[in-house]
């Protein structure tokens, strides 16, 4: 009976749905109040582009979660149609429609003004990202092209592994149709800051959600490299300890490989930072001030193309990009160090585009 009287009272205040995200986010030490539900500024339509697979089905749940969203398209190869019956019957006022099928791409993408993209298949034990590659950049460029035709003006959240040459791929397709704006593509490096603060914050017995580590570079081993020096609040850390973090950091994708023993690789805690990052772009687009989050773009931060570092976000993409700050000599042998993999991805992924 206590149940039932706390949920269903009258006496209580009406519950709304607008605190659901935000209550999550919150908890995530996102910058926005569960009492102060969204003023929104207009209306916003969403895809999800692989949203029957790992990741897109909960990445899909979350956005309808999510107060500011609403219109949401679910599109994949097949499977979608079930997926969206599914997520259409949850309380929250995002109007859900599932797409199968390339030939119903375009309608899935028509106007849409934030493109996330989960797409492509997931890493199997034994699997490096270079396996990866030669499926996923098909997969990504086909995208990219429909993104190009029926919205070209979307934010792209780009998730589909591996982001170090997804993103260029999408570049230089985008380029190609004439209608490359490199304010509106984002490398979704959301994971690997998620990682850092849980790490961080679990290692030096910190609050979890009171935690920022910037993480930097790309999105795949070596390439990663959270800024712990930058950390806050503050911790002394030794050598050793910094080193087993950034390893653990840089391995966290492997980690869940691993304990999945061949059934999958990261899809939840991926799906929650990709929810976390396109909350953040669609809560800049709405007119929040000083939504910065690190993600991979193209950057004249160090001398390749593209990097990840700190991006205060605006109405229409990317507002500044943030320097590295001040970083210690471990920090600074790491960059060096990552240099020539993050150039060979990109070079890699322009190749590939340009073949096409």
């Amino acid at each position: 009976p206590g149940m039932t009287r706390d949920h269903c009272s009258p006496a209580h205040s009406p519950i709304t749905h607008a605190p659901t995200m935000s209550a999550l986010l919150r908890a995530a030490g996102v910058s926005r109040t569960a009492s102060t539900a969204v003023t929104q500024t207009r209306a916003y339509k969403v895809a999800v582009l692989g949203a029957a697979g790992g990741i897109g089905q909960p990445c899909g749940l979350l956005m309808k979660m999510n107060p500011l969203v609403t219109e949401l398209s679910l599109f994949d190869i097949a499977g979608t149609p079930g997926v969206a019956a599914d997520v259409s019957h949850i309380n929250t006022q995002a109007q859900v429609k599932g797409f199968a099928g390339d030939a119903e791409l375009g309608a899935a993408l028509k106007d849409c003004d934030l493109v996330i993209i989960p797409a492509g298949v997931p890493r199997k034990p034994g699997m490096t990202r270079d396996d990866l590659f030669k499926i996923n950049a098909g997969i990504v460029a086909g995208l990219t092209d429909a993104i190009a035709t029926h919205c070209p003006k979307a934010m792209i959240n780009m998730i589909s592994n591996p982001v170090n040459s997804t993103v260029p791929i999408a570049a230089e397709v985008l380029k190609k149709r004439g209608v490359y704006d490199p304010k509106k593509l984002f490398g979704v490096t959301t994971l690997d800051v998620v990682r850092a603060k849980t790490f961080y914050a679990e290692k030096n017995g910190l609050e979890t959600a009171k935690v920022d580590v910037p993480v930097v570079g790309g999105h795949a081993g070596i390439t990663i490299l959270p800024l712990w020096s930058q950390a806050t609040p503050k911790a002394a850390m030794t050598d050793d300890v910094i080193d087993a973090l950034t390893k653990r950091t840089q391995d966290g994708g492997t980690e869940v490989v691993a304990a999945k023993a061949g059934k999958g690789s990261a899809t939840l805690s991926m799906a929650y930072a990709g929810a976390l990052f396109g909350d953040a772009c669609l809560r800049a687009k709405n007119g929040e001030a000083g939504v910065t989050e690190c993600t991979y773009v193209q950057s004249t931060v160090t001398d390749v193309s593209f990097f990840a570092s700190k991006v205060t976000l605006g109405k229409d993409g990317v507002e500044t990009i943030h320097g590295l700050g001040d970083i210690t000599p471990y920090e600074q042998a790491a960059l060096d160090g990552m240099m020539a993999e993050l150039k060979d991805s990109i070079a890699k992924g322009v190749e590939f585009a340009k073949a096409l």
